[in-house]
């Protein structure tokens, strides 16, 4: 073998060794069984598909391809937005996942991942609004209404970042899921949306015109799944993810979710 094959070869095993030893060192969780719960309520990463009637999205895919490469099996159960992190605090589940941004105040009662997922929150408008074309518009005029979930992130970007920092203020009219947001905002019933920016590109562009992204991001933020204080799921969670985001997976499914798919209309 002359210098230069024998400098291939060399080169080659040095970059394949990487990826061989993190394959060989992902733990192997032997089939055990994880309790996941969720909201199926944050399109695209969970919600219910209309055409099958079956939960689908980006994170049930990522869990699933968690499951594969850590090898444990997964049960889903559902619970609403509001119970969820108190529920999985209280060890009712064993991982939640529902597009939860990682913040301090929230790590005093759940462990999370590392994050999974970057994202701008946005403001989404009906696709011939013209009144507003930022925060500062959208403040000024007290006539405009915002539709947000209790207690996510883009509810206290619509109170702190867009309106007065009043968690009561008027202008925000409080509902079940983020798809009643939208459909409210579809309705004519509010005027704003706030969204991340992959959910929000992805119902622009199947929309036929109906809604549009407008401004600046407002704020942005990690995803992480939470799990109760302490779990011993977070270390090869956290490898797992590593891995998928190395492998290209993770870049797989936000083309599946947040580009090519199209839903029933």
């Amino acid at each position: 073998m002359n210098r230069a094959k024998i400098l291939v070869a060399v080169l080659a095993a040095a970059i394949l060794f990487p990826l061989a030893a993190l394959a060989q060192t992902l733990p192997d969780l032997a089939g055990r069984k994880v309790v996941v719960v969720t909201e199926n309520a944050y399109f695209p990463l969970q919600f219910v598909d209309p055409a099958s009637g079956k939960p689908v999205g980006w994170e049930y895919d990522a869990v699933d391809a968690l499951s594969k490469k850590l090898n444990f099996t997964v049960e889903y159960q559902n619970t609403s937005w509001d119970a969820m992190i108190q529920a999985v605090s209280d060890k009712q589940y064993d991982m939640g996942m529902t597009g939860i941004t990682i913040k301090d105040e929230r790590k005093e009662k759940v462990d999370f991942s590392d994050p999974y997922m970057l994202s701008e929150i946005f403001m989404l408008v009906r696709g011939d609004e013209s009144r507003f074309a930022d925060a500062k518009s959208f403040a000024a005029d007290d006539k405009l209404l915002v539709g947000a979930q209790a207690g996510t992130s883009p509810f206290y970007v619509a109170v702190y970042n867009v309106l007065d920092g009043n968690e009561q203020n008027p202008r925000i009219k409080l509902m079940d899921t983020f798809a009643s947001t939208v459909a409210a905002l579809q309705a004519g019933d509010v005027d704003l949306v706030l969204t991340d920016s992959a959910a929000g590109k992805s119902l622009s562009a199947n929309s036929g015109g109906k809604l549009k992204l407008i401004g600046e991001p407002l704020q942005a933020e990690e995803f992480g799944f939470i799990f109760p204080k302490g779990s011993d799921l977070v270390a090869p969670i956290n490898a797992g993810i590593a891995a998928l985001k190395a492998d290209g997976t993770f870049d797989k499914l936000t083309q599946k979710w947040f580009v090519d798919y199209k839903p029933a209309q």
